[in-house]
């Protein structure tokens, strides 16, 4: 029973995408890249959330929850901030542009170059990193919640690589034939149902603690170790206080308001109105988003801490969903998880196919070819990508431990560095592509020299090394210095004017800057009521 419900979810997706998308010209640029650059509000807010949430944010940061406690939900929360800032200052600038990749805006703002570069960075993050994880850690879920080894009576080896192909498949048909806009629809049906399913965890478990009282429940966990309601980490923490003001604003902000993964959805808006009305909506359900991804981790340390040791809290999500969700509701939650699986995987899909069509295939391929054309070798280049990390993912399971957050650590390679040109080259006139150019490679080898090899040093030597997200804020710093300096002494020719392309409406929305406050307000609020 639990098996048909997850199939009769998932093919109900499936078929509201198609009927949403029948009428969309998939051949043309803006029709496949950015859903005929027609999306609205609710469309863009529940895809937003949804490319963010998946097994990884599900998993990994309820078990951190499990170990650190609520500190980690600055992860959440100081998103919204991030979100408030696009919809202000960022997305005015990108639809000013039309653009369809952020990399476009380098290509006017600098040169060709530095498009490619910056196109090849994010490809390189999505390819070895995001695609691969997404679909190994989305197997191993739903592996565990159906128990697919022994339904199967399959090794543990063989129902891994089928699970990741069943799940790299179903997302490749999403994202290669169908578009963005079937991508964005799917997501919104998902985004509704994990929005039920994931707060379905946290009721049922702090019911399960209060012996049917949800706030006995809560009672409960706080008598137990209150100190796992302290929003304030110390400087041995995860993430300590301190790094809220440094590194995790840039982490955030670049996230949301430059990830081609991300800021595609917002890209693809039907105006301006509608893209700000989305990320600040998408801002509001943000806030909530610890209810999801941290509150259940608090929930499995009361249930399981005496049994579970804390180098296994990532288990602890898949463990507090058996202990407590009743039977018959699994198998919605296991679709519900699927389409978070799937919504992370053809997100950055889409978003690899937009990147290489236009800014790879289109500038050194074939600089004749039309719009049907580019939107063919995008598709043949997706089936590639997604082939090779359905190859790569089983691989996973054969890495040494701790991959995951090493991986993690591989980002903050390109992070800083692309962030620091889009901000200087919106802010600034003067600055040249030398510049940038300077900026990207020093951000990507001095980033790579101090956690790779520096960190382990001065560790060894018995010296205390700061926290990654304190060197990203220096490097932001750093590199911001070296292209200001770079501007003064050799300034481009010509200052640079961003031109107005008309291909949507750039009204804002008159209380996006009300609703923006009201959001800080409440994060900020967040953190005196837990500390």
């Amino acid at each position: 029973m639990q098996f048909v419900i997850f199939i009769a979810f998932t093919l109900l997706v499936g078929i509201v995408a198609y009927i949403a998308t029948r009428k969309t010209n998939e051949n043309t640029e803006d029709g496949y890249f950015l859903g005929g650059r027609s999306l609205t509000a609710p469309v863009i807010a529940a895809s937003l959330l949804l490319t963010n949430l998946s097994t990884e944010q599900l998993v990994g940061l309820n078990g951190s929850a499990f170990n650190e406690g609520i500190l980690v939900m600055a992860w959440e929360t100081l998103a919204a901030i991030a979100m408030v800032v696009t919809a202000t200052i960022l997305l005015p600038r990108y639809l000013k542009g039309g653009l369809t990749t952020i990399p476009q805006f380098l290509e006017r703002r600098y040169d060709t170059a530095t498009k490619s570069i910056t196109s090849a960075l994010f490809l390189s993050g999505y390819v070895v990193v995001l695609l691969p994880i997404v679909l190994y850690s989305g197997a191993v879920a739903l592996i565990g919640m159906f128990d697919l080894t022994n339904l199967f009576q399959l090794e543990q080896s063989t129902t891994l690589i089928i699970t990741v192909w069943a799940i790299g498949l179903v997302g490749s048909v999403y994202a290669i034939f169908g578009g963005l806009k079937a991508v964005a629809v799917s997501d919104t049906v998902n985004a509704i149902g994990l929005l039920i399913g994931g707060l379905m965890i946290p009721i049922f478990g702090l019911m399960y603690v209060g012996d049917g009282s949800i706030f006995d429940g809560i009672e409960a966990l706080y008598a137990n170790d209150p100190s796992k309601f302290n929003a304030m980490g110390s400087s041995d923490s995860a993430i300590p206080f301190s790094t809220l003001f440094t590194g995790m604003v840039l982490v955030q902000l670049f996230y949301w308001g430059t990830n081609q993964a991300i800021i595609q959805r917002a890209l693809a808006a039907k105006n301006l109105v509608e893209g700000q009305k989305g990320l600040i909506l998408a801002a509001f359900v943000k806030i909530l988003g610890p209810l999801i991804v941290v509150l259940p981790g608090l929930i499995a340390f009361y249930i399981f801490g005496d049994t579970l040791d804390p180098s296994q809290g990532d288990q602890s999500y898949g463990l507090l969903v058996n202990k407590v969700l009743p039977p018959v509701l699994l198998g919605f939650f296991a679709a519900v998880l699927f389409g978070a699986i799937l919504s992370s995987f053809n997100s950055a899909l889409n978003s690899s196919v937009t990147l290489f069509g236009l800014d790879i295939y289109k500038q050194y391929f074939n600089k004749e070819a039309d719009e049907r054309q580019v939107v063919k070798a995008g598709k043949i280049f997706g089936i590639i990508l997604a082939l090779l990390s359905m190859f790569i993912a089983p691989g996973i399971a054969n890495a040494p431990e701790g991959l995951f957050g090493y991986l993690q650590e591989i980002n903050g390679c390109y992070t800083i560095p692309i962030l620091t040109i889009i901000l200087v080259g919106y802010l600034t006139k003067y600055v040249p592509a030398s510049a940038a150019k300077v900026a990207m490679a020093l951000g990507v080898i001095l980033y790579s020299f101090s956690q790779f090899f520096l960190k382990d040093y001065v560790i060894a030597q018995g010296g205390v090394y700061p926290h990654y997200l304190h060197i990203m804020a220096l490097l932001f710093l750093f590199n911001i210095g070296v292209m200001l300096l770079i501007g003064k002494m050799r300034p481009r020719a010509v200052a640079y004017e961003q031109a107005y392309t008309e291909q949507v409406d750039i009204t804002p929305w008159k209380p996006v800057k009300l609703m923006g406050v009201i959001i800080t307000i409440i994060v900020i609020s967040t953190y005196f009521i837990f500390t």
